[in-house]
């Protein structure tokens, strides 16, 4: 859905209609597929008031807008396989900086981050700011990869960043902000 939204206004593609036609694509593209009228019934039964003006003929059509918005390309190459093998070839043996490593790679998805950077960047930087958090030097590691530090670095930026806004979210503007959407028609 996000890459729906980089090429194209939440205006011109209505957000709910996008989001059922891109679960629609997925279990299409995943070989799992769900016909899109259990989808609609599905979907109207778990959510009677938001989701009930959709009909089939709404996915159908909403189906080769979204196919065309990402270029009928599909494939989102994730930094899971990378990060395997960069922990492998630093010969990390610590296992709490893995599962740093592997949690902070899982929180990238609340980002954008993957429809930006390279895979192996995100993998690179996610060991980076474990490899500082753990105290770890592997400085002469990331050496050896020759890769530019200063797009790594900027990464981390982004993903510590990510970090400290979702910090000052309070459950409190949370709230605020669901009842300001409450009162809008």
């Amino acid at each position: 859905m996000r890459r729906v939204y980089i090429r194209k206004s939440m205006v011109e593609f209505e957000p709910r209609l996008v989001a059922l036609t891109c679960l629609y694509l997925a279990s299409k593209a995943e070989e799992s597929i769900v016909q899109a009228r259990n989808l609609v019934f599905y979907i109207k039964r778990l959510y009677p008031d938001e989701y009930n003006k959709y009909e089939l003929k709404d996915i159908l059509g909403m189906e080769m807008k979204v196919l065309e918005a990402l270029d009928y390309y599909l494939v989102v190459f994730h930094p899971y396989r990378s990060l395997s093998e960069f922990l492998q070839d630093a010969a990390i043996n610590d296992v709490n900086m893995n599962q740093i490593t592997w949690g902070i790679v899982n929180d990238t998805y609340k980002m954008d981050l993957i429809l930006v950077h390279p895979p192996y960047r995100i993998a690179l930087a996610c060991i980076y700011i474990a490899s500082v958090h753990r105290e770890k030097d592997i400085t002469a590691w990331f050496e050896d990869l020759h890769e530019d530090m200063n797009l790594v670095k900027n990464i981390a930026m982004e993903i510590l960043d990510f970090y400290e806004n979702y910090r000052t979210i309070t459950e409190e503007k949370v709230n605020s902000a669901f009842s300001k959407l409450a009162l809008k028609p």
